[in-house]
């Protein structure tokens, strides 16, 4: 288990990089849709890493230098790239402050006990983050953009920030596990019919306005359920 654990993380690492590559080759379309995959590849490790009795301390270690690249530095890239194309000493001071956020959000992970994580994150996940970043500029790449051009550059500044203090916070988010002691056996039918959509909004053009929308519901609600679940456990 702990081999195709690592398979999949060091395919969200290859996510991570390709992401940055057709950034700087500007397929922006692309690259954004390299770092959701990289957030699927690495949901998927976790799941496979708690199948295994033995925790392996390398997969750890590997899992959080990925998500340094994929959800640190690929997604800062991008928006960088993307957004302002010429320097801008305002979104390099942001985007340094997310990556090095990221960075501690993640040291603090390797070192909480794992008691302490039973159906919560402490901090909002790097990989949230990065999907937020990442469907955000999905959307600005369309046409429907309701007339905000102008705003963009400083509505992202203001999302890059918000994204770094809440992965430095105390504010618990709700992982997987909570997730399936919340859902019990409605996880399975709650994550097809998630699916459902998202192929659903692809098909009608709208997949970066589903995925941006799944992201916020997540980073705004998911404090209450844990709140919720904890209250009722």
């Amino acid at each position: 288990m702990n081999h195709l654990a690592n398979f999949l993380t060091l395919l969200s690492l290859l996510c991570g990089f390709v992401s940055v590559i057709f950034s700087l080759e500007s397929q922006f379309t692309f690259s954004c849709w390299a770092i959701i995959l990289s957030v699927i590849f690495d949901g998927l490790d976790g799941q496979v890493a708690r199948r295994n009795p033995v925790p392996s301390e390398f997969g750890k270690e590997l899992d959080s230098l990925v998500d340094v690249i994929s959800f640190g530095i690929a997604p800062s890239i991008l928006g960088y790239i993307f957004i302002y194309r010429e320097f801008y000493l305002w979104a390099t001071i942001a985007l340094f402050v997310y990556l090095l956020c990221s960075v501690m959000r993640l040291a603090k992970y390797n070192i909480t006990p794992k008691d302490k994580l039973a159906n919560y994150f402490y901090g909002l996940p790097t990989t949230v983050s990065g999907g937020v970043l990442a469907s955000f500029i999905l959307i600005c790449r369309k046409k429907y953009r309701f007339q905000l051009d102008k705003f963009i550059p400083f509505i992202f500044l203001f999302i890059v920030l918000a994204l770094a203090f809440l992965m430095v916070s105390r504010v618990k988010y709700l992982n997987l596990d909570g997730l399936k002691k919340l859902l019990g056996k409605k996880i399975k039918l709650t994550l097809l019919t998630l699916a459902i959509l998202l192929i659903l909004a692809a098909f009608l053009k709208r997949a970066g306005i589903a995925t941006f929308t799944l992201f916020l519901i997540y980073l705004i609600f998911s404090p209450f359920v844990v709140k919720r679940l904890n209250n009722t456990h």
